[in-house]
C-alpha cells in the first residue's frame, strides 16, 4: 500500500521522549507511509554521508512508523555497522549463531546454510534484553520471492476487545530460545555461544517477559509474544496457554496489522523490535537469499503496572 509523499516538516519530526516530553529532529524528510500507523519509506537520504540532525530525524520516524525503508544505500558492512552506531548501541550479531567471516556485530542469514525466518518473531526474545531495534540490508536475493512482512504489535493490541486487554495485561510470558538454537547451540557450536550483554552465552535458560510491553520511549502499549520463541504463558494450564496465544497470534497477524516489503539490492529497512513482529518468506525455492543485520541494544521489556 502506497499513499501521497508527506515531507515532514522540522517542528513535526518528532519523537516522545521516556519522560514524556517531544525532541525536534529539525530537519525535513521526504516520507512516504505505507499505512496508516506502520511502514514509511525516506525518500532523498544519503545514510553514508547523513548530517546528525538527519539521523535523529529517521531514528524519530523509526519511532513513530515503526517499520522504515531506506532504498538505494549500496554499502558494506562496515558502512551498516556505522550507521547503527550513530542510532544507538550496536550488539554482538546474535547471540548464539556463527555468522563466519563477517564482523562480530553481523549476524548473516544465509539460505544455503539454514538462514531462513519463515516464522512470525521479534528478534532475540529469548534473552533478558532484547534489541531495541534491527537494521536489515539485502546481499543475495533470489530473482523473485523472499518479501518480508511486519505486523503492527501495537495497533493489534489496542484493537482487541476491551476485556480482552484486561486479561492480557495481567499476564507473563515465557520465552525459549532453545526451540529455535538449542541444538545448534550443543552440536554445532560445542555449547559456547557468543557474548550478549557481557557474558557468554553457554546455555539457553528460558525467560520471562510480560504479554503486554509498555514502549520505554512513547508509553504506549503492544502485544509482546510471538510463535518464534514464546513457548507458553506463566499461571494458567496448557490448554489455557495454547488458547490464548493461539487467539493473540492471529490477530496480531490480521492482515490490517501487516505491511510487505519488496527487496531491492540496496535497500535498508529498519524495525522497532519492541511493537513489531516479522516474518520473511520461504517462497524462491533453491534460489540463494542472503541478508546481513545488525540490532540496537534494547532494555528489559516491561508490562503495566
Amino acid at each position: 500500500m502506497t499513499v501521497s509523499p508527506v515531507l515532514v516538516s522540522s517542528a513535526e519530526s518528532t519523537a516522545v521522549a521516556a519522560d514524556g516530553q517531544f525532541a525536534t529532529a529539525g530537519v525535513e524528510l521526504d516520507i512516504d507511509e505505507y499505512g496508516p500507523s506502520l511502514g514509511a519509506e525516506i525518500r532523498g537520504i544519503d545514510i553514508a554521508n547523513a548530517c546528525d540532525e538527519e539521523i535523529r530525524a529517521v531514528r524519530s520516524t523509526l519511532i513513530d512508523r515503526k517499520v522504515v525503508v531506506i532504498r538505494d544505500q549500496h554499502i558494506d558492512d562496515a558502512a551498516h555497522i556505522d550507521f547503527g552506531r550513530r542510532l544507538g548501541d550496536v550488539t554482538i550479531g546474535h547471540p548464539v549463531w556463527d555468522s563466519g567471516d563477517v564482523p562480530d556485530e553481523v549476524y548473516a542469514l544465509d539460505s544455503a546454510d539454514d538462514g531462513f525466518a519463515d516464522v512470525w518473531h521479534t528478534d532475540v526474545t529469548f534473552m533478558p534484553r532484547p534489541p531495541m531495534g534491527s537494521i536489515l540490508r539485502p546481499v543475495v536475493l533470489p530473482r523473485n520471492g523472499g518479501d518480508t512482512n511486519w505486523a503492527d504489535a501495537e495497533l493489534a493490541y489496542s484493537s482487541l476487545s476491551q476485556p480482552v486487554r484486561r486479561l492480557v495485561d495481567e499476564l507473563t510470558a515465557v520465552h525459549d530460545g532453545n526451540r529455535a538454537f538449542g541444538y545448534y547451540l550443543r552440536h554445532r557450536r560445542g555449547g559456547r555461544g557468543n557474548t550478549w550483554d557481557g557474558d557468554e552465552v553457554n546455555q539457553r535458560v528460558p525467560v520471562s517477559h510480560p504479554v503486554v510491553r509498555i514502549h520505554p520511549e512513547t508509553g504506549r502499549k503492544s502485544l509482546f509474544v510471538n510463535p518464534g520463541f514464546t513457548s507458553h504463558i506463566e499461571g494458567v494450564s496448557d490448554a489455557e496457554s495454547r488458547g490464548l496465544l493461539d487467539l493473540l497470534y492471529a490477530h496480531l497477524t490480521k492482515p490490517e496489522h501487516i505491511v510487505r516489503h519488496r527487496w531491492r539490492l540496496g535497500d535498508l529497512v529498519l524495525w522497532d523490535n519492541r511493537n513489531t513482529v516479522h516474518y520473511a518468506n520461504r517462497d524462491y525455492g533453491s534460489a540463494r537469499r542472503v541478508m546481513h543485520r545488525i540490532t540496537l541494544r534494547g532494555d528489559v521489556p516491561v508490562g503495566p503496572s
